[in-house]
Parts: C-alpha cells; structure tokens; sequence
C-alpha cells in the first residue's frame, strides 16, 4: 500500500494518532494478504479501535499472524472476519489481549480455536473454583467427581492437553481484566482466578503423575498446600507456584513405602507443570518452603511437620505459614494438615525477639537487592509490594491471635480486617490499599507481556508507553507513569516505616495470649503482680475504655495491654491509669488522639511516662489536651522563644475586645506554655535551667501583654485617649534572674515616669490603677491557671505605694535604700513596658547594687546579719533546717547570698558579676578567682540540685502552693516519686535523700567558709 495517495497519507496520521509507532510496518500489515482475505475492510474496522490498545504495532502483528492462522478454516475466519467488524466487547477483548501481550497474541496464532474464547462474552472473573478444576481434570480425561482422579490421557499429551486448557482460562481471565472499566477494583478478582487456576492444574497434574505409577499412587494420600500468593488467592499471571506437600499411607501400607510414593507423585506433578513438553512450561513448581528446604524431605507427614514446627522452624517460617492452603488432593488431609499448623502461626509472636526477626528478615531482603535493581524492583525493592505485605503479616501475627477476624491470607482482604479493627488507621489502610492494587496491576502488566516472570519495571521507551498504555495512563504516557510509581513507593514506604517498626508492635509481643486478651482475671493478676496498689479499680478502668464494638474502644484494646505495663514502670501506675481513663474520655472521640499513640513512634510510652509520673503533667495534659500532640516530636517539646510567644501575645491582643477574655486568652497561653515545659521535663527533653528559662520566657510574655490591656483598660475608665504616664514593670527575684520554678510568683516592681506636662497626681493615680489592674487580671479565679504578681520588694514594702514614679525611686534609692535593697535589686530586669524608661531605671539601680568599691566591712555585717536572721525567723516551724530545699543549710538561699554577696562587694571591678543569674554570677566569680573552681562546683551542684528537688515536688504532686514544695519529702513514696520524676531508675528514692543531705552539707561547708568569713 502505497502512502503516496491521499488515502495512504490519511492512513497514516490516522495510525499515528493511535499511537502506531511504525506506521510503515502498520501499513503493511493491514494489507496483509491473508488479513485482507479474512476481513478486506480491515482498516475501517479496526484502526481508530486501536487508540485504547497498549501496544498498537503488536495487535496489529498478532492480528496479521491470527489471519494466516484461521485462512483455511472456513468458520475460524468468519468469526475473525465477525468480531473484527462488530465494535463490540469481542473486538475490544481481542485488541486488548494482543495489544498487552505479544505471548497471547502468539498463542492465539498458534491455536486459533481461542478465538471462540475471545468472541464467548463469559467473564473469566468470578468463575467457581470447582468448575475450573472439573475443566482441566476433563482436559487430561480425568473423573473430577472421583475421589482420587487419575488422568485417562497420560504422559505428553496428557501435558500438553492440561497446558492448553490452563492457557485457554488463562485467555477469558486476562480479557476480563484488560476490558474492565476499573481494573483496580477488580484486581483482586484476577488473583483469585488466577489462583483457582494455579490450583486447577496442580491437581490436573497430580491425575497425570498418578497415571504414570502402576498403582497410581493408591497406598498413599497426597495434600498440595499452597503458600505465598497461590495460598492467598493472589497469584500473579507468571509466578513461581509455592507449595507444601502433605502425606500419609493408607491403611496397610507401611510409611517409608508411602513417603516413596509422595515424593514420586510431587515430582511428577512439578515435572507436569514445568517440565518439557509440546506446550510452553506454565511455571516453576517451588516447594523449598517445606521443612529444612531443599536439604528436607519432598513430603512429610502431619506429625513430621507438627514436630518441626515444635522444635526448629525459624520466625520466618510462622510468617510464610499465614498463608498455607489446600489446593489439590487429598482435601481432608491438607485441612488437617491447616489445622496442626495454625495454632504455631498465632502463637509465634511470643517466640523471643519475633518482631524484632521479622524487621530484621525485611531489611536482609532489600540489602541482597542486585544495586542495578534497586530503582526498578516492583517487588523487593523500597516502596515495593513485600513493604505493603509484610506490614500487613506483622500486624496480624501480633495482633491475630487475640483477633480472629484479622487471619486472612489475603493482603487486601487483611488490611481492610486491619482497618475495621482499629490496628491500622482507616485513611492509612486506604491509601496502603490503593498503592498495593496499583502496583499489583503494574506487576500483571509487566507479566503479561511475554508471560514471563518478572519484577522489574522496564527501562524502554517502547516498553514503558505500552506499560502506561495497557495501566490506562495513555494520556500521561511513560514520564507520568514513572512519576506515579515515584509518588506511589515514596507513600508506601512511609507507611511502611511507620506501621512495620511501631514500639507497639514488640511490646504487644512480649505479653502472654491472655493478656493481649485483658481477661479480666489474667488482668487482675498481672496487674497486681506488676505495682498496682488497687488491680480492681484498674480492670474496672480497662473494662471503661474497652468495653463495647466501637473503634474507639477496638484500639483501647490493642493501646492497653503494653499502656498497663508501661505505667507501671512509672512510680504510680494506679495513678497513670485513672490519668489515661479521663484523658481518654476528653479526647477518645476526636479523630487524632487514638491514631497519634497507635501510630507514633513514641506518643504513648511518653504519655504512659508522663501520666504515671506526674500528677501536676498529667493535670496540664489535661487542661491543654493538644498538648498531647507534643508527645511524638521532640520539636514541639522544646521550649518558645521570646520572640515567638510575644508574637503570639500581641496576636492575641488584635484579636480580643474586652479586658477580661483578653488576658484570659493569655493565661491560656501560660497554661499551655507550663504544660509544655511540665512534660517535656518529665520526659528529659527540658530541664534544670532551661526549664526554669522556659518558665520565665512565658511570665515575661503574659506580663507585657497584661500591662498592655490594663493601660487600655485604665484609660477607658479615666476617659482619655493616652497615657499620662510611660509605665515600665521590673522583673525581680527568680522572674528577674530568668529562674523560675512551677510554684513561683512572679516579683516585680512597678515604675512610672509622668508624660512632659501631666499632672503628677494623675500620672500617679493612672499608673496605680494600671498596677493593680494587672495584679487583678493576673490573679483573680478563673478559668485558666492564676499568675501572682508580688510587689512586696517596692520601697517600704506593703507600706508604700504600689507603684512610684522614676523620680520617686531616685529620691528614695538615694536617701533610705538598705542593703538588703541593694542586694535585691542585684534581680533587677526591665520586662515589659517602655523599653527607655527601663535602661534609665538600670542606670539608676546599677550603682546601687554594684557600689563602687564594693562593701564597706559594716555592710558586709549587716548581709550577715541579717541572712542569720532569715535562717533563724523564716524557716517554717517543724522543718528540719537540713531538708529545706530554700531556706535549709546548703539550699537554695544559701547559695544566692553567697552568690549576691560576692555580687555586692567586686561587680564594680568584674563585669561577669554584673548579671540577674545566680549560675551566671558563680561562673563569674570563678572565673575571677573570687571562688575556687571547687568552690563554685559544689556550691552550682546544690543549687541545681535543690531547685530541680523543688520542681520535682510539684510535678509528683500536682501542688504548687503550701510548705511541702519547698521540703525534701520523709515520705518514702513521695521520695521515691521525687526521684523518678527527676529521671532515676525505680528504687533510688534513698540514694536520692543521701546526695542531696551531702551536697548541701558541702554547699552550707562553703557558704560558711566564703559568706560568713
């Protein structure tokens, strides 16, 4: 056909726009003699019907070849010549097939009688398991309904006839696939087909090997258990077929006899699968799953299974029997031999390090990758399918032996088991779902084209346009197809990491049956045998978070059995429980909260920690309950910048319109900011000073944005537009030094300096208001946690006014300051309000509290004086001095007058000294020789020490005011919590009271060689 004439032109933009890739050869195949003969309007008829076909250049190749075929027989070329010309299902199914496939169209040629097939609207999917046996059994002239069929066509035809009959299902399974409309959803059809037909010739050649024994093989009874994807109904197109054999003798015959006869009926049925013969091979018969492997026995008995099952298999042997199934001979005995095993698959998870062997056995399988297949192994590979299937195996060997529903053999029909009973989050086991169907269709794709086994996506641009021809991705082409696969193993092996290497899954392991279970007697008992004060208030508590079929409680029941055992690795795991019960009924039904710790890498151990550790936490996770979040990322733990809270504040501040919500909205943000630090210092993730930090980073931010709702607030209420006065709040104390605890106040001094030209009293009377309106908004009873604002260190104390103005303060700073105020004032930071008045009231303190000159010896006995007075007046009655973790020998006061009084008498002369940190201001004072490297150490470690004790003691008992925060407890269980909290192992509640009593009496040691001279 010339392509000079306009119609040749035509033919070939047409061919071209279909896809053809050699239009010549495309031209010469539609005027193929024998095609033409067959059906002379070919190129009406099928060329535009090509655009859908994954390869155009093979259909039309295997179209010529099919033609030649069918010339001599008259009713094979009419139907040809009736399906080409009908645009119907039967053209549509013979495009498809030989545009996917070069082997069908090749098998089509060569037995064109499939073209009844073809043109047979019968869908292939579907079809009963039986009726495909009973068709190929009737292929080698075998009784399907006799109890052991024996085939009537023996040897090599037999074979070839068995081959040809598989081939012919094989031929209406992939035209069904290849027309579905959506060949996703009816992926796992194809599977099933494809391994009722594995099965079909298994026992098709079991007739053929028993037709070539004398006896055929009647002293014997022979099971095929199928393993892997034939045992799953999930075969592929061209996969090796796994399989077990089972065998027992039939009364009479002794066993070595009857072992003889199996091995040789196994043989002849692999030989008839794969073996030579007329017909092409279907494929490698694969039994190296069996006991020992290829150095084992072909057949075994029940027993002799059962017996290495006891004794020698390997975790990944359990893994691989998940799956067995009878698929050919004796039915009863491959359900015996199902039924002996079953019970070695759901208990393999107790067996010592199993999931840790399973994570271990993926990873070995990637590493033995070739490196040249790493990016195209479909399989093997990273993002692969054995990702998705041993995620899916793992998950129900530790879970399925307390849950039934999840044993399927089928990866699909697994994970949506998975998915119903809360193991796998329900938009996890979709998208698992969608990406396993999607690469399981790419897999028979690439299968079908030669009917070849393989994994490997090809490199070829051919190859590649015809792959996302026949995926459907015709539009995309071979780039879209490849970025979709991309896309696809980067999702996958996410979810792969995330499900496969939970810290769930080998502490579910570690528990016995009964108590993945929570039996309620089994509970008690492991309950009390583990820590718990009160076991049946705890299974009380369980059966509240787990009873009924809700989702919600379907993952309490996975979550509680290794919640149980790490809280009672906390100090109080009664205590963890009931902290976990009302977190859980405040946030069980939000979609996060279940997911985060079933999916997290560590949320729930954290939590576990948290809750059984500490009340004042567990308190704060419960007020903040998005604070649960946190728990899985060390980022979200840490603490804010400054920065990023006053940021937060002012935020706030637009937003909000009366005074009130306004500062309630930053208590919230306190609240939130404490519960941050409270945890992350439970878990170690912040502490001691960066902790403290934290603490005061928060204070200083709620107290700039409070000043700025009570300036506005005093000026609505005075009835004018701006400030008579610029205000300015000084931080003082632990606030000042950046050093606050849990149970601090926060100390400050209000000062104001009056606007050019306002009247003093105003200013003042404005500048009052404000002060007090802060106190108030800060501390009065509400909804979120109180911040008190002490201004008790003002000049003459409670007895002056609460605020006073810059001049003020000059005046009195210059004729009545006292020492004490000096020292003070060595606390002294600028927090909130104008940042000019601030550096001014520092110019004004600073030769106050670093006098030139240092003390003079009166001054120096005044300090002295009048910290003998404090430790003798203030120490609460009843309190042994040695355990007052502030006020005690050796604590916390101890160490800051040590630390100011070296302040007061060289900071003129050293600037390190110059500086609201008592840390700090030690390190200085090492540094310039004014303390002894030795010196400093123990005097920093006490201080650490007994302000870390202090904290603790908050955070074991939830309590922030009274006595008893400021005390190392008597009480050995307060003790031993104490130390937990502070991160020591269980029992080190007394070593814990021995290094603090020895550190403050080395610390008091120093404070009465260096302070009291």
């Amino acid at each position: 056909m010339s392509t000079s004439t306009g119609r040749g032109a035509s033919l070939a933009a047409r061919l071209t726009r279909v896809g053809v890739a050699d239009v010549p050869r495309a031209e010469r195949l539609l005027a193929d003699a024998a095609l033409t003969a067959v059906d002379p309007d070919v190129v009406d008829h099928v060329v535009d019907a090509l655009r859908d076909v994954g390869d155009p250049d093979e259909a039309l190749l295997a179209l010529a070849k099919v033609a030649g075929a069918v010339q001599r027989d008259p009713a094979l070329s009419g139907l040809l010549r009736d399906v080409l010309a009908d645009d119907g299902p039967a053209r549509r199914r013979l495009l498809a097939l030989t545009g996917a496939s070069s082997a069908i169209g090749n098998t089509l040629a060569a037995h064109p009688g499939n073209l009844r097939v073809v043109a047979d609207p019968e869908p292939g999917l579907g079809v009963d398991a039986g009726r495909v046996r009973a068709e190929l059994l009737r292929a080698v002239d075998a009784d399907p309904d006799a109890e052991v069929p024996v085939a009537g066509l023996a040897g090599t035809p037999g074979i070839d006839a068995m081959r040809r009959a598989y081939r012919t299902r094989l031929l209406r399974v992939a035209a069904t696939d290849l027309t579905s409309a959506d060949p996703l959803s009816r992926l796992p059809g194809v599977g099933a087909a494809l391994a009722d037909l594995a099965a079909a010739a298994l026992e098709a050649s079991l007739a053929l090997a028993r037709a070539d024994l004398d006896d055929e093989g009647r002293g014997v009874r022979l099971a095929v258990i199928g393993m892997g994807k034939a045992g799953g109904r999930e075969l592929n197109y061209v996969s090796d077929v796994d399989v077990v054999y089972v065998a027992e003798p039939v009364e009479g015959t002794p066993e070595d006899d009857a072992m003889i006869t199996g091995a040789r009926l196994a043989a002849g049925l692999a030989r008839a699968c794969c073996g030579p013969a007329g017909e092409p091979a279907l494929w490698p018969v694969d039994a190296a799953l069996r006991p020992e492997g290829k150095d084992g026995p072909l057949v075994r008995t029940v027993a002799s299974h059962r017996a290495y099952y006891e004794r020698w298999a390997k975790t990944w042997e359990f893994q691989a029997l998940l799956k067995a199934r009878p698929l050919a001979g004796d039915r009863a005995l491959g359900g015996a031999y199902v039924e002996a095993v079953s019970p070695f698959v759901w208990s393999a998870v107790q067996r010592d390090n199993f999931v840790e062997d399973s994570q271990a056995m993926r990873r070995r399988v990637e590493a033995h990758i070739p490196r040249a297949e790493a990016d195209r192994q479909l399989k093997l590979g990273s993002g692969g399918l054995r990702d998705v299937e041993f995620t899916v195996q793992l998950l129900q060997l530790v879970h399925g032996r307390a849950d039934e529903t999840i044993r399927s053999p089928s990866t699909l029909t697994a994970l949506a088991a998975l998915a119903a009973g809360g193991y796998v989050g329900r938009d996890h086991a979709a998208q698992l779902a969608v990406c396993y169907r999607w690469m399981r269709m790419m897999e028979h794709r690439i299968q079908l084209h030669r009917l070849q086994r393989t994994h490997l996506v090809p490199t070829s641009d051919a190859d590649l346009r015809r792959l996302a021809r026949t995926m459907g991705m015709r539009a995309e082409g071979p780039q879209g197809l490849l970025e979709r696969w991309r896309t696809i193993r980067r999702d996958v092996r996410r979810l792969h990491e995330e499900l496969f290497y939970r810290p769930l899954l080998p502490a579910t392991a570690a528990l016995s049956t009964e108590e993945a279970r929570l039996a309620p007697e089994a509970a008690r008992a492991r309950l009390a045998a583990i820590g718990y004060r009160d076991p049946a208030g705890a299974v009380r508590h369980i059966a509240a978070l787990t009873d009924g079929v809700s989702r919600r409680a379907a993952i309490q029941r996975q979550l509680l059995p290794v919640m149980l055992g790490w809280f009672a690795d906390g100090p109080d795991p009664d205590g963890g429980l009931l902290a976990f019960r009302r977190l859980s009924d405040q946030l069980g039904t939000t979609h996060w909260y279940l997911k985060l710790l079933r999916d997290s890498g560590s949320a729930a151990q954290r939590l576990a920690q948290v809750l059984s550790t500490s009340r004042y936490a567990a308190d704060a996770l419960r007020r903040s309950p998005e604070s649960v979040t946190w728990l899985g990322d060390d980022a979200e733990l840490a603490p804010r910048s400054a920065e990023r809270l006053a940021a937060e504040a002012d935020a706030v501040l637009r937003r909000a319109a009366e005074p009130v919500p306004a500062v309630t909205a930053l208590r919230a943000l306190r609240r939130r900011e404490l519960a941050r630090t409270a945890v992350a210092d439970v878990l170690g993730v912040t502490t001691g000073v960066r902790a403290s930090q934290s603490l005061t980073i928060t204070a200083d931010a709620v107290l700039a944005g409070t000043l700025r709702v009570a300036e506005s607030d005093a000026r609505t209420a005075a009835g004018i537009d701006a400030n008579p006065t610029r205000l300015l709040v000084v931080a003082m104390g632990r606030l000042g030094g950046r050093e606050m605890a849990y149970s601090s106040d926060a100390d400050v001094l209000f000062v104001h300096d009056p606007e050019p030209g306002a009247d003093g009293r105003v200013a003042q009377d404005f500048a009052v208001a404000v002060a007090t309106r802060v106190r108030q908004l800060l501390g009065s009873v509400g909804p979120e946690p109180t911040l008190s604002v002490d201004a008790d260190l003002r000049p003459e104390g409670r007895n002056g006014p609460l605020a006073r103005s810059f001049d003020a303060y000059a005046e009195y700073y210059q004729r009545w300051s006292s020492p004490w105020e000096s020292q003070a004032l060595l606390r002294a930071r600028p927090v909130a309000g104008d940042r000019a008045l601030g550096e001014r009231f520092v110019a004004l303190v600073d030769p106050l509290r670093y006098p030139a000159g240092g003390l003079d010896a009166a001054t120096v006995r005044e300090v002295r004086r009048i910290k003998a007075r404090v430790e003798a007046e203030r120490l609460p009655r009843g309190v042994e001095p040695s355990r007052h973790l502030k006020l005690g020998r050796g604590g916390i006061s101890d160490v800051e007058w040590t630390a100011q009084l070296l302040q007061l008498q060289h900071a003129h002369e050293v600037p390190g000294l110059r500086t609201t940190s008592t840390l700090d201001a030690l390190a200085a004072a090492r540094d310039a020789r004014l303390l002894v490297a030795d010196d400093a150490s123990v005097l920093r470690d006490a201080w650490e020490l007994a302000s870390r004790i202090r904290d603790a003691n908050v955070l074991w008992t939830g309590r922030a005011e009274g006595v008893q925060a400021d005390v190392l407890p008597h009480d050995r269980t307060a003790l031993a919590g104490v130390a937990r909290v502070l991160g020591h192992p269980p029992g080190s509640g007394a070593m814990l009271e021995e290094t603090y009593l020895r550190t403050a009496r080395r610390a008091r040691a120093v404070v009465e060689r260096v302070f009291y001279g």
